[in-house]
């Protein structure tokens, strides 16, 4: 089931980021496309855990799905290698820079303020207890 799990979400995870890649791609050489589904896979990854850990009870297969399956599909750390190499093979070392810089700043960023939004998700939304008299 694990492995089904992982398939079917990556699929889609997959398929999203081809979807992306195709409408976005780069702008003056510079990889948008890619940069724009790591930050956005860091920001929901750090949202999801963090909300269904504090707030919201899934199933270890829909975690293991979304997170490994669908998100591990959606992200990629090897196109950005190869995009890395193929800037600075460019001569364009100013934008693999920035590239790198925006990548792995980017990400623990996006990360972080998905982990504070799930956070303030969960915690904001809990009933309010009754005080006794």
């Amino acid at each position: 089931m694990k492995i089904a799990a992982v398939a079917a979400f990556g699929f889609f995870g997959a398929l999203l980021r081809f979807f992306i890649t195709e409408n976005l791609g780069t702008m003056h050489g510079f990889p948008t496309a890619t940069l724009f589904i790591n930050l956005t896979g860091a920001f929901i990854l750090g949202w999801f855990y963090t909300i269904t850990i504090q707030r919201m009870y899934v199933h270890p297969l829909f975690r293991l799905g979304l997170g490994t399956g669908f998100l591990g599909a959606f992200t990629t750390f090897s196109t950005f290698a190869v995009e890395m190499w193929k800037l600075m093979n460019a001569g364009m070392d100013s934008t693999a820079a920035l590239y790198v810089t925006f990548t792995v700043i980017g990400g623990l960023l996006a990360c972080w303020i998905g982990i504070l939004a799930g956070s303030w998700q969960a915690y904001s939304r809990r009933p309010l207890q009754r005080r006794s008299r």
